[in-house]
């Protein structure tokens, strides 16, 4: 188990953004239910084949890998990103909208998850049910999420049913109409979710630390809001929302799999000729107040095991000290069971089951964090211990072996973010998104191989702060003595 959790950029993800790489989306809603045998078992043929085929790209050296690139800015705006593969029957699509958390009023915190959750639940010419069982009868899936930087829609589908999938695609993204039932329906199922989340003592740890670390900034709330501001969302809201920031000059539109790039131009001039240029509404300074200090926040439950969270500000996606930052991090807390925190307070302490750190990078600043679960009354000792690598990687030099292992890991795993046509679609979405350049998948391997012993130390002593820190304990506090 590896656990490196310095990514590419946030995928629009759910309540709390994904410490891991995000999966392949879900099936479409209803699953297989309506579909016939035969478009069933043609899919999970499909499946089949992709998961052999993934098996055999891990096995293949990372020298092994090309990826071949088209990029295209249109007329109207929208940076089109192509990668043409013919091995399997299939076309994978991920359009990103600049839009997210970043765009929406706190009093109205949650707009963005709204509107792309409401995205599939009809438009101008589809309704609700329409869009779920055309998508279902082609055997595609169709997905929408929100995050903190930008909106995703997504669609997996066969070649063959290219067109009619990326119509109905297209339909979702220009012509939501946000029924005001469909509003309702789906506020109370948020609403009904972060009410489960509140019995999550990983999820109160997380939210705490996040509103500590960011403040007012949109970066500190939830994606999904809070019951509160969902009530202050009106359905004008979301149309404002959708009219303002949906424009293909604020969007990027990746494309990998079975497609030519006369078939992609084809498709592109017949489906989104209609979808126009306009001006973006002016973006208001939103200023991320850095303020270091010690803060330690109980969160007291009936728990045998203390859920914590320690951490603070960390680096935006952009930053150019992010190669060094990952191997850093590798070295303390990412790399799983070779990692120093796992070392000591898993494998010698024997006080946790899994321990790890992690660097969560976003458009305009990040988040570091450290995690562990271990019992009420060990919390102290961990977090004794805790402070100590923290201490020591900041003060000393890692070694060769620990250096060479980190490399090894970061550029020998990079292919596995791309051996499946929807991971390359997603990857190339988000490498435009926070402008790591075309070049960067030729590159990346020479920039974690670049990264010395004193870049380790430098960014350690820079970007880590033992002193200055959010300190979130989920815990039965009568068990957990922490020191003051």
């Amino acid at each position: 188990m590896n656990r490196n959790r310095l990514t590419v950029g946030n995928r629009a993800s759910g309540v709390i953004d994904k410490k891991l790489n995000p999966p392949l989306p879900p099936f479409p809603k209803g699953g297989c239910r309506g579909i016939t045998h035969y478009l069933c078992f043609e899919r999970c043929l499909l499946f089949s084949i992709i998961f052999l085929l993934f098996s055999f790209f891990c096995l293949l050296p990372p020298h092994a890998f090309a990826l071949d690139v088209k990029r295209s800015l249109l007329p109207n705006g929208l940076v089109v990103l192509h990668s043409e593969s013919h091995t399997l029957p299939i076309v994978m699509v991920t359009l990103i909208v600049k839009a997210g958390q970043l765009h929406e009023a706190e009093e109205k915190a949650g707009t963005a998850n709204l509107v792309a959750e409401l995205l599939t639940e009809g438009t101008k010419n589809r309704a609700s049910k329409d869009v779920s069982e055309q998508i279902d009868f082609i055997g595609a899936s169709l997905d929408a999420s929100a995050g903190a930087d930008f909106t995703s829609i997504t669609l997996s589908v066969l070649k063959k049913d290219l067109h009619k999938g990326f119509e109905i695609f297209t339909d979702v993204l220009m012509n939501p109409t946000f029924p005001e039932n469909e509003i309702v329906r789906v506020k109370d199922r948020i609403k009904g979710f972060l009410k489960q989340q509140e019995e999550d003592p990983s999820f109160l740890a997380e939210r705490a630390f996040k509103r500590e670390v960011f403040g007012n900034h949109p970066y500190g709330r939830l994606t999904e809001g809070s019951p509160a501001t969902l009530d202050m969302i009106k359905r004008e809201d979301l149309i404002r929302f959708h009219a303002d920031y949906f424009l293909p000059n604020n969007s990027i539109l990746s494309v990998s799999g079975d497609l030519t790039p006369n078939e992609l131009t084809a498709l592109l001039t017949e489906c989104l000729r209609a979808w126009k240029m306009r001006a973006l509404p002016a973006k208001s300074a939103i200023v991320l107040d850095d303020k270091r200090m010690k803060k330690v926040i109980k969160i007291d439950r009936d728990l045998t095991q203390a859920n914590i969270v320690l951490g603070h500000i960390g680096i935006s996606r952009e930053n150019p000290d992010y190669y060094a930052v990952s191997v850093m991090n590798y070295i303390l807390g990412g790399g799983g069971f070779s990692s120093r925190l796992m070392q000591s307070i898993r494998d010698s302490m024997g006080l946790a089951y899994d321990v790890y750190s992690f660097y969560r990078p976003y458009k305009e600043s990040g988040t570091f964090e450290i995690g562990v679960q271990t019992k009420n009354e060990s919390a102290q000792i961990a977090l004794d211990e805790i402070s100590k690598q923290l201490e020591r990687i900041r003060k000393e030099h890692v070694s060769d072996e620990e250096l060479s292992e980190a490399k090894s890991y970061l550029t020998g795993s990079f292919s596995r973010r791309l051996d499946t046509n929807r991971k390359i679609a997603d990857f190339l979405a988000s490498v435009e998104f926070y402008n790591l350049g075309d070049d960067y998948v030729k590159k990346y391997a020479d920039y974690i191989n670049a990264v010395t012993k004193e870049d380790v130390l430098r960014v350690a002593q820079k970007y880590l702060d033992p002193e200055q820190y959010i300190l979130v304990v989920v815990a039965n506090q009568k068990k957990a003595v922490l020191k003051k």
